[in-house]
């Protein structure tokens, strides 16, 4: 009587294996989306939230480079005052017992800094004043005085580079965000590209997984064939039904690291950010891994890290600003000398008065003759009264003790700067020949993953066979089936190693942006 025994062993089976769950299929409401790498690229560097906090940071420097280039604008300034004023009278000489006045002030000044540190100015000044004394021959009386003046450091702060260091900073500063930013991108790249090729290598593990449920499956179900004409024990149901439960817990694990490797990715891509639309539920990765040996010349890597790694720029635009900030302090301490050249032209103009016998001791006013303030205003455009001056002058600080002490420090930090660069470089040489080491074993890692996953492939084979013709048990066949399905693992591991190790490469080289034709202007600017 077998086929109670196997009735039994069937229903204790059927009690492990937890129905359906591995095999389940996707649920209808996730969404499925076909997408290759650089799709998913594209997508993160658009809309990864942490790619558009850092995309702030290069706009602020461009935003204070304007500020600074700003100080070349013209200064414009206008000015007026009115004064009206009584006191009493304090000589007899004075006809009024109050004396009163009203003075009028205009001005409008522009002042312009001049590349070489110095600044110049143009003003118009007028004036009206008007009073109540005696003996005035000019009253009311209008005054306009148009100057020009020009001031230049000869020495201390003299020179278009000292004027222009602020702007130079500001530009190197700009440059060094726009080169971090370029930093951040590639990491974004990195991670987009390390959770893409781990979700290819979950679906494919899990796919392996499936594939080795059903040779279990397919034993199973033919020790039960067995079992029930009496060819086999029945305790070799249980081995392979355990077997097949120990399989279904795997792909439990496989679709849970599948689930896992679809949010991270999603995350990273941030998928549809803000326009209404619904995210996808599911990723289908298009590409596969690739295999073409890649063979880097060490020379050659070194001299595009040279020229394309971001930290080694950022590195160098440091060093430009520690240079300008050691020129300026080397320049402190000279002397202030400095040369000042000033024009005016005035001009006055009035109603003129008119005394009994040309002699205002008189008193006696017989006429007058007016005049505005236009006159005096002509005067002063058409230079009809000319004075300049010209003046030099010298300041010795007494301080230049602690200038040098200054200067001395912004040396050292200059100094350190170069330095860091030398020790960076040695850092990049380091990194590309660890990352060209890391290329070269993952690729004889695939190719020896590949032979073993084949001899697993014909072990299989050859217990199959025995197995047949009972040369062999059940178990050795369940032993060389996980085999096979570790050894394909451990190729699809080798494989995604090795197309990481090529990304990582590239991420040493600071070509991600190259590669993958990323315009960082379109990313700046969306």
């Amino acid at each position: 009587m077998l086929k109670s025994p196997c009735a039994i062993l069937l229903l204790a089976a059927a009690l492990v294996l937890p129905a359906g769950s591995a095999t389940a299929a996707p649920r209808d409401q996730e969404r499925e989306t076909a997408l290759s790498l650089q799709d998913c690229i594209v997508a993160a560097l658009k809309n990864n939230l942490g790619v558009a906090v850092e995309i702030i940071t290069p706009r602020l420097a461009e935003m204070n480079l304007a500020f600074t280039q700003e100080k070349y604008i013209p200064g414009l300034s206008f000015g007026f005052s009115s004064a009206n004023t009584s006191s009493a009278s304090f000589s007899w000489l004075t006809s009024a017992a109050t004396v009163a006045s009203l003075e009028n002030d205009y001005s409008a000044t522009v002042s312009q800094l001049v590349p070489t540190g110095g600044r110049f100015t143009a003003s118009l000044s007028s004036y009206k004043s008007d009073s109540n004394l005696s003996f005035q021959t000019i009253n009311p009386r209008y005054g306009s005085t148009l100057s020009f003046s020009f001031w230049q450091p000869l020495l201390r702060n003299f020179g278009i580079a000292l004027t222009n260091q602020d702007i130079v900073v500001a530009r190197n500063n700009l440059d060094i965000n726009e080169t971090q930013f370029r930093s951040v991108l590639q990491d974004a790249i990195f991670r987009v590209e390390q959770a893409y090729w781990t979700l290819v290598y979950s679906i494919e593990s899990l796919e392996v997984r499936r594939q080795s449920l059903g040779l279990a499956r397919d034993l199973l179900t033919k020790n039960q064939r067995e079992a029930d004409v009496g060819t086999i024990a029945p305790i070799e149901i249980l081995n392979a039904a355990a077997e097949v439960a120990t399989r279904e817990a795997d792909i439990l694990q496989a679709e849970t690291q599948v689930a896992t490797s679809q949010d991270q990715l999603l995350t990273l891509m941030n998928p549809h950010a803000g326009d209404g639309k619904p995210r996808p539920g599911r990723i289908v990765p298009t590409d596969k891994p690739d295999y073409e040996k890649r063979s880097p010349d060490l020379d050659a890597c070194v001299a595009t890290a040279l020229d394309n790694r971001t930290d080694l720029q950022v590195a160098k635009l440091d060093l430009r600003n520690k240079e300008i900030g050691y020129d300026y302090a080397r320049n402190q301490l000279l002397p202030d000398l400095s040369l000042s050249v000033s024009y005016w032209s005035p001009g006055l103009s009035g109603t003129q008065i008119l005394y009994q016998d040309d002699n205002p001791l008189t008193g006696v006013i017989i006429g007058t003759v007016p005049s505005g303030a236009r006159a005096s205003l002509l005067d002063a455009l058409g230079f009809k009264y000319k004075n300049y001056s010209i003046g030099l002058s010298l300041s010795i600080p007494i301080n230049n003790l602690i200038n040098k002490e200054h200067y001395a420090q912004i040396r050292l930090l200059y100094d350190q700067a170069k330095l860091r660069i030398e020790n960076l470089e040695q850092q990049v040489f380091l990194e590309i020949r660890n990352a060209i080491r890391a290329v070269d074993l993952n690729y004889k890692s695939v190719q020896a993953y590949r032979v073993a996953r084949e001899l697993a492939e014909r072990r299989l084979q050859g217990e199959e066979k025995k197995l047949k013709v009972g040369l062999t048990t059940n178990y050795l066949v369940l032993w060389q089936q996980r085999d096979l399905a570790n050894a394909q693992s451990a190729e699809l591991k080798s494989l995604i190693d090795y197309n990481l190790s090529l990304s990582a490469l590239e991420r040493t080289l600071g070509t991600s942006l190259k590669t993958k034709n990323i315009n960082l202007a379109e990313i700046i600017d969306r």
